[in-house]
C-alpha cells in the first residue's frame, strides 16, 4: 500500500480535534504518518495531540515555539520541515472536519488512473443544526483559472511526492518573500499548475467539511460570506495575492497579470471580456468581470 504523509495544522481546535484525529486515523486501504503542527494553541489542543502522539506511533507533533500567525504559514511551516523522501503522497488537513474512511484511497485511485500529481475534490459542508450542502468546486479548470482561485478547499489535497519537493525547495529558499500569502491551498494550485503539473478536481465529495463561526474561509454560502469577501475585494486583498503570487511564482509578465497590474479602462474591459478564462464557476466568471470593470484598485 502507498504511504502517505499527513499534514494537519492546528490552533485552538479543542471542539473538534478529536473527531478529526479519528477520521484520518481511520483512513482505508493505506499507510500513513500525520505529522502535526501547533500554532501555540491557548486551549486544550496541545494537550489532545501530545496525547494522540504518545498513543499513535504514526502521529509526530513538531515542536512550537514561535507563532505562525494563521493557517497558511503553518502550512508552508510543515512543508519546509517534513522529510518527504519515504513518502509517495502528500496530504493536507484542517483541524474541524471529518474525513469519510476512503477519502485517501478515492484520491490515489484517481491520481494513479489520470496520472496525476495534484488532486482534489468537492466536499459536503455542514453545520451544527444538521444542514448539510454539497460544495461543488469541480467545474472544469479553464486555462488561467490558478491565477485567480484555488483548486478548492486544501483540506482536499494529495498531491504527489515530486510536486511536493519542488513546493517543498522554493519554500525553503524564499520564506521571507512568501510570508504574506494567506492562502496555500491557492499558492500549491498556482504552483502546480503554472509549472506543467497536471491537477484533477474531483466531483465526488471526499469530505465533511465543518461549518462554524471561526472558520478561515468555510464554504462561502449565505450573506455573511458574500459581504467578507466584497469587504476584502474593496480593501484590495484579493487584487494583493493574485499579484504576490503571480510574482514569486514567476507568470507575473502573463497577460491577465498584467492587465492586473496596470488596470487601465482597456485593461478592465480585457478582465471582464475574457472573465470566462479566470474563474471556473459561472457565478464567479460573472464577479470576477463586476469585480474587475468597478472594485478592483491598487493596494
Amino acid at each position: 500500500m502507498p504511504k502517505i504523509a499527513i499534514l494537519l495544522t492546528v490552533f485552538n481546535g479543542e471542539s473538534w480535534l478529536e473527531e478529526q484525529l479519528e477520521s484520518i486515523l481511520a483512513q482505508e486501504n493505506v499507510i500513513l504518518d500525520l505529522y502535526i503542527s501547533d500554532d501555540l494553541s491557548s486551549d486544550l489542543s496541545q494537550k489532545i495531540i501530545h496525547d494522540y502522539a504518545n498513543k499513535f506511533s504514526n502521529v509526530t507533533v513538531l515542536p512550537s515555539h514561535t507563532r505562525q500567525g494563521n493557517a497558511a504559514l503553518n502550512f508552508f511551516r510543515l512543508i519546509r520541515d517534513v522529510a518527504f523522501a519515504e513518502y509517495s503522497y502528500i496530504a493536507f488537513s484542517d483541524q474541524d472536519d471529518i474525513w469519510l474512511p476512503e477519502k485517501l484511497s478515492i484520491a490515489l485511485d484517481k491520481i494513479k488512473r489520470q496520472n496525476i500529481d495534484g488532486y482534489s475534490s468537492n466536499v459536503t459542508a455542514f453545520w451544527s443544526d444538521g444542514k448539510k450542502q454539497l460544495i461543488h468546486k469541480a467545474q472544469s479548470q479553464t486555462r488561467y483559472d490558478y491565477m485567480f482561485e484555488s483548486a478548492g478547499p486544501g483540506c482536499t489535497f494529495v498531491i504527489s511526492q515530486k510536486l511536493a519537493l519542488a513546493i517543498q525547495e522554493l519554500l525553503r529558499k524564499k520564506q521571507t518573500e512568501l510570508s504574506t500569502v494567506a492562502l496555500h491551498d491557492w499558492f500549491i494550485y498556482a504552483f502546480a499548475r503554472s509549472n506543467n503539473y497536471k491537477w484533477y478536481i474531483d466531483p465526488t465529495p471526499t469530505i465533511l467539511y465543518r461549518q462554524h463561526a471561526t472558520n478561515v474561509v468555510g464554504a462561502n454560502t449565505g450573506m455573511k460570506a458574500f459581504i467578507a469577501r466584497v469587504s476584502k475585494l474593496k480593501q484590495g486583498w484579493y487584487l494583493q495575492q493574485i499579484l504576490l503570487i503571480a510574482k514569486e511564482l514567476g507568470y507575473q509578465e502573463a497577460e491577465p497579470i498584467k492587465k492586473m497590474t496596470n488596470l487601465c479602462i482597456w485593461d478592465r474591459c480585457y478582465l471582464a471580456i475574457f472573465a470566462h478564462q479566470f474563474r471556473r464557476r459561472l457565478r464567479d466568471q460573472l464577479g470576477f468581470a463586476f469585480f474587475a470593470l468597478f472594485l478592483a484598485k491598487k493596494s
